[in-house]
Formats: structure tokens, C-alpha cells, sequence
């Protein structure tokens, strides 16, 4: 015998699966968006992004990413709004991402007081649950900010706040206690850098150089160069600086950009112009590309060829 659903049980059985279906179309459109911006296709990812908003406006991983790529064609103000409603959609153990996607959004803009409100409360939320060593690694993030964006009193201020907060973790190897050494003595050295002290923030660099030669930390040996790069920068040495800046990693795009920053010093543009390429075809929702893309968008625009 045959039964023909009817009534307000038929109803919901078709609303159900209505909605399962825009889920799944939305969910694919979104992981559509992360393969295009893993290939540096921005426009196109954005393109699928919002589509997946609009599909499944409840979806917190569609308004989480076409948030993160509007930043990185530059339209502010229309990515925090998505990362706003990211960060009222996100499950919990996502509320921490959806701030600090939120707080590198506008480091974008050098704006360290407003990203600071949302690494506040990342780091307060990690202390609480315990967690000293994820805490100590937000008040490095949000020391970053502050040194990038000139505010060099309140970097230093966090960068403490992060070595000292690495302090409480409890029975940590000699390798974790040489790393945050080597976090704070290189935090330092570019501190001392950006006041145009090279005479203070190259002893640093000698003390980062002797804690790398423990041997204990082999996976960053890479910042030495960087750092020494970093403090010719700033202390307008910039031969020197692309240099040593080569011989770091040449994935990172911040280094990409201290040396094509170096070339546009020196009046070589054809050089600058080719690591701020490089620069801008990289799609990455970091702090590094927050104090690079936008340098790397401005002399292309000013430059073409």
C-alpha cells in the first residue's frame, strides 16, 4: 500500500532537503574559492566566495573566506564587514580564527589600535583556557603589528607580554626555551632597528646568531639573515640589506618585500618591480602579506611598465 505524504511533515521534509542541497553546493563553491586562491586567482576566488554567502548566508566558512580575499584586493571596509558576520557565525573552535582574520585585516591599514581589540581578545580567551603557549604567540602577532605599523613603545610592550607568557608553560625542552630566546633577542634587534639604532639592535643579532649555533632550533635558521636584512633596512643600508635578505626564505613575501622596497631605494625599478610581483601574486591572509601587498599595489599602479 502507498501513503502520499501531505500536510506540514511534506513540508519540512522538502525545506530539509532544500537546505541540504544549497549546503552542499555552497560548501563545494567555498572549497572551489580556497583551490583559486591557492593558485593566486583572487578575483575569481572572491567570485565563488560570495556566491557561496549568498547560496548559504548561515555558512561561516563562506563570509570567513570572502572576507580574507577581499582584503587582499584591498576593498577594506567590505571584508570586515564578512569578517564581522564570520565572526557571529563561527563555531567555537573557530571564533579565535574569525578574530585574528578580523585583526589582520587591519593591519592591512597599518590601524594596530583596532586590531589590538581583537587580539585582546584571542589572548585573553587562550589564558583562560590554559593555554600560555597559544597566548604567547598572539602577543608576538599583535607585537607585530604594533612594530609594523611604527608604534614601537606598544610593540615592545607585547613583545614582552609574549616572552614572558611563554614563561608559564610547564615542562618545557631546552629546544622551546632557546626558540622563545631566539623570538625575543630577534624582536629586539628590530625594535632597536626601526628607532634607527643600529648600534643597539646589532648585539641582538649576535645573540640570535649564538642561539642558533646550539643546534637546537634548525628550522629557523633562516631569520638570522632576515634579521640582518631587517636592521639594514631601517638603518638605510640597503645594498647590504638585499644581500642578506636573499639568503632568507624567499617564500616568505614580508622579505620579498624588504627587498624590492631595497631596489626602489637604490633606483633599480625593473628589480623592484619583479619582487613586488612576486609579492602580489602570492594570496595569503597573513600578517606578513598585511605589511606587504598593499606596498607591492601601490608601486605597481605608480609604476606600470
Amino acid at each position: 500500500m502507498t501513503f502520499l505524504m501531505r500536510g506540514p511533515f511534506c513540508l519540512l521534509l522538502l525545506l530539509a532537503g532544500v537546505g541540504a542541497r544549497a549546503q552542499t553546493a555552497a560548501d563545494a563553491l567555498v572549497k572551489e574559492g580556497q583551490t583559486l586562491l591557492q593558485h593566486g586567482d583572487v578575483e575569481t576566488a572572491v567570485q565563488r566566495f560570495r556566491a557561496a554567502a549568498e547560496t548559504n548566508p548561515q555558512l561561516y566558512a563562506a563570509h570567513y573566506e570572502l572576507g580574507r580575499a577581499l582584503d587582499l584586493q584591498g576593498q577594506y571596509a567590505p571584508a570586515r564587514a564578512e569578517l564581522q558576520h564570520a565572526i557571529e557565525l563561527a563555531p567555537e573552535n573557530a571564533k579565535n580564527d574569525a578574530l585574528a582574520a578580523m585583526a589582520i585585516s587591519f593591519a592591512f591599514e597599518s590601524k594596530a589600535d583596532e586590531a589590538a581589540r581583537y587580539y585582546q581578545r584571542i589572548y585573553d580567551a587562550q589564558m583562560q583556557a590554559n593555554d600560555p603557549a597559544a597566548a604567547a604567540a598572539t602577543a608576538n602577532a599583535l607585537g607585530r603589528v604594533f612594530l609594523e605599523s611604527g608604534r614601537l613603545d606598544k610593540a615592545e610592550q607585547w613583545y614582552r607580554t609574549g616572552y614572558e607568557t611563554s614563561k608559564r608553560l610547564s615542562q618545557r625542552p631546552r629546544s622551546q626555551l632557546t626558540l622563545w630566546d631566539l623570538r625575543w633577542e630577534h624582536a629586539l634587534g628590530r625594535i632597536a632597528a626601526r628607532r634607527h639604532r643600529r648600534a643597539d639592535a646589532m648585539p641582538h643579532a649576535a645573540t640570535v646568531r649564538r642561539l642558533l649555533r646550539r643546534g637546537l632550533n634548525q628550522d629557523q635558521r633562516a631569520i638570522y639573515p632576515y634579521l640582518l636584512g631587517y636592521i639594514d633596512f631601517h638603518t638605510k643600508h640597503y645594498r647590504e640589506a638585499i644581500a642578506h635578505l636573499a639568503a632568507g626564505d624567499q617564500n616568505d613575501v614580508f622579505i620579498l618585500g624588504l627587498i624590492a622596497q631595497s631596489y626602489e631605494k637604490i633606483g633599480n625599478k625593473p628589480k623592484a618591480r619583479e619582487y613586488f610581483t612576486r609579492v602580489s601574486e602570492a594570496a595569503a591572509h597573513t600578517i606578513n602579506m598585511a605589511f606587504s601587498r598593499p606596498k607591492a599595489r601601490a608601486f605597481l599602479k605608480s609604476s606600470p611598465r
